[in-house]
């Protein structure tokens, strides 16, 4: 599972020219799911977004999560994140989960930040998307559950 994450002071995405789901402070995240991902991979990564400190304290610093500056979730399902452009000029999505699969666990992980008590918006899975955002720093976190979250056996 990848994730971008884009602090942001506001966001929304539209689908067929309407707004489908807006936010004022917080995260705006591309998700990515690939086959090898499972319930518990997205549990972990919820639960990992959920806990990063990259929002500023009094002192200016880093230290606050989304929590506590009471701050809501756009998250966006987001394929291409698997692109593969190590051969010639046209990427390559073969790493991407498949349709099924990806789009099972994309919503689990939405429910899962709502387990959180987050505020989620979200896309349409699947849909061609229109989105807006005002990048908060800027400060953009990407996270792959193959390098920064604990699996159990690895």
């Amino acid at each position: 599972m990848k994730t971008v994450i884009q602090r942001v002071t506001e966001a929304s995405v539209e689908i067929d020219g309407r707004i489908h789901g807006a936010i004022e402070k917080g995260y705006m995240i591309l998700v990515g799911i690939c086959d090898s991902d499972t319930e518990e991979t997205v549990r972990k990564m919820a639960a990992k977004i959920s806990s990063l400190r990259i929002f500023e304290d009094e002192n200016g610093k880093m230290n606050l999560n989304i929590h506590q500056v009471n701050g809501a979730v756009l998250s966006i399902s987001q394929f291409t994140l698997y692109a593969d452009c190590h051969k010639g000029n046209r990427p390559s999505f073969t790493g991407a989960g498949s349709p099924g699969h990806a789009q099972k666990l994309y919503l689990q992980f939405n429910e899962e930040l709502r387990k959180l008590d987050l505020h989620v918006e979200e896309g349409i899975f699947g849909a061609d998307m229109k989105v807006r955002l005002l990048n908060d720093g800027p400060v953009t976190i990407m996270l792959d559950s193959a390098v920064d979250i604990r699996m159990e056996g690895k």
